[in-house]
């Protein structure tokens, strides 16, 4: 890994968006791409069944260094040509404590996979993005991506002590464990989930070189607890402020909503730079910094560059659909392109940035249209059975099924299921037994109304390197193989 510290980092969006092009591009730029690894292992089984347009997805399971667990996938997922066009796709394991050696294979592999192509034929930086909430697929994604060389792990959405202290682990071959939010857990009572390398490997221990850590916060006070008490080092941070996209932190103290219904942020919200700076690690600022005066601003406030998400989410790179892309440049052009901050579409109870489609979930009649299924289940919550096993349950999923569970009612209103939306944004819509294909749910930050300004003059598209070269112009993008 580079010891050069980039000034751009792209960001870590979505289920595909930041894809294995699109953080090699950045990469090859001389700036840190990252790939999103939130639903990587869905992402993988449909490209393979979709007949792995390319051949992208076998070259680099190719050079996965364990034998028996690639044939394994090919047998029960790939189809030669893609499945019909109307065929379901054949589903993927639910995330469970004890995940099945189907489930770790997928994992493992779908995020080595990812990361080697974002790699393939350069030695810039790259990194990964995780959902803290996503719990259960921590451990063998992180490894998988380990196996690939990944340079960085960026993580957000929860606060990640244990992660610095499992990369360290993992890079020795030793086993993990990673401690479960359980809702009702009494007190003393620890749910763990638990990944050895020895043992998925069958005693094959190949290299996995620890990656530096950077934590995502939007708060000093987090920044310093992660500091003092992480598992491991913590390498640097993120700072991300409410204008960016994905799902964004809670405002400090009562939730208030705007007269539209968006939380308020307020002075408690802003992060004290000052207490960064005196942590002594790296970190770039994120949300609201993609201009080039807002970079050396900054720069002047002692970050070490920022990360830049929407921008790229409409390159061509991106992993958005093509016709996505097009009609929210459009939007842009016209001035007409709009944020709503909604605070209870995510399940898991952050505020949620949507772009307002009228062909996708943000179209209130289409979401009621929708019947509620959970079939992937990220974003499910674990909870405490009155037996002391757990189980699983998600705000998004059919409402008797959640209160059945011992779920509120009032917590299913609104909510929209993300997992499905998110895979749907990037051309891999579920057919569901209904015959219902899958929506889309667009999220972006704040800068989706200006995008249309990363434009050449006469064209309709633009690339990742024309976002760099507009945030650094001095900057020699010409891709190095």
């Amino acid at each position: 890994m580079t010891t050069d510290l980039p000034i751009l980092i792209q960001g870590g969006m979505g289920v595909g968006v930041s894809d294995w092009r699109l953080a090699r591009t950045v990469s090859q730029a001389g700036q840190m791409g990252v790939v999103s690894g939130t639903g990587l292992d869905a992402l993988y089984l449909r490209r393979l069944q979709d007949g792995d347009p390319g051949g992208h997805m076998r070259r680099a399971m190719a050079a996965f260094p364990m034998e028996g667990v690639v044939d394994r996938i090919l047998d029960t997922y790939f189809i030669e040509g893609g499945k019909a066009p109307g065929d379901r796709y054949k589903a993927k394991p639910m995330p469970r404590v004890d995940p099945s050696e189907k489930a770790l294979d997928l994992l493992v592999v779908g995020n080595f996979v990812e990361v080697y192509l974002a790699k393939e034929g350069h030695d810039g930086v790259v990194g990964i993005n995780y959902l803290e909430k996503i719990q259960t697929p921590h451990l063998a994604s992180i490894y998988g991506a380990m196996l690939a060389d990944i340079d960085y792990v960026l993580m957000g959405a929860g606060i990640p002590m244990a992660i610095p202290g499992i990369l360290d682990r993992l890079s020795e071959g030793l086993p993990v464990e990673y401690r479960l939010d359980v809702k009702g857990a009494e007190r003393g009572e620890v749910f763990s989930m638990e990944f050895d390398p020895a043992t998925f490997g069958d005693g094959s221990l190949p290299p996995a070189p620890r990656p530096a850590f950077l934590a995502i916060v939007s708060s000093h006070v987090l920044g310093t607890a992660l500091v003092r008490k992480a598992s491991g080092k913590v390498d640097g941070f993120v700072i991300e402020g409410p204008t960016a996209g994905g799902h964004n932190a809670p405002p400090r103290g009562k939730m208030e909503l705007n007269e539209i219904g968006e939380p308020i942020y307020g002075s408690r919200d802003v992060p004290d730079l000052e207490v960064f700076r005196e942590l002594g690690r790296p970190f770039w600022l994120a949300g609201g910094y993609a201009e080039p005066e807002q970079i050396t601003a900054a720069l002047e406030l002692g970050a070490t560059g920022v990360q830049v998400g929407t921008a790229f989410a409409y390159c061509e790179e991106s992993g958005f659909k093509a016709e996505t892309k097009r009609e929210v440049i459009e939007l842009s052009k016209a001035g007409l392109a709009k944020i709503y901050t909604d605070p209870v579409a995510s399940p898991t109870g952050f505020p949620f940035k949507v772009v307002e489609l009228e062909d996708s979930m943000s179209n209130p009649k289409l979401y009621e249209e929708r019947s509620r299924i959970c079939d992937l289940g990220y974003l499910r919550t674990a909870y405490r059975r009155d037996d002391g096993t757990v189980g699983w349950r998600c705000p998004s999923e059919p409402v008797d099924d959640y209160v059945r569970k011992g779920g509120a009612v009032e917590d299913t209103v609104g909510r929209k299921c993300l997992c499905n939306a998110l895979i749907a944004n990037i051309g891999f819509p579920q057919i569901q037994r209904n015959g219902d294909v899958e929506r889309e749910l667009i999220t972006s930050g704040d800068d989706v109304a200006n995008v249309a300004r990363f434009l050449p003059e006469g064209s309709d598209t633009y690339s990742a390197l024309d976002v760099i070269d507009y945030l650094i112009p001095s900057t020699d993008t010409s891709p190095s193989q």
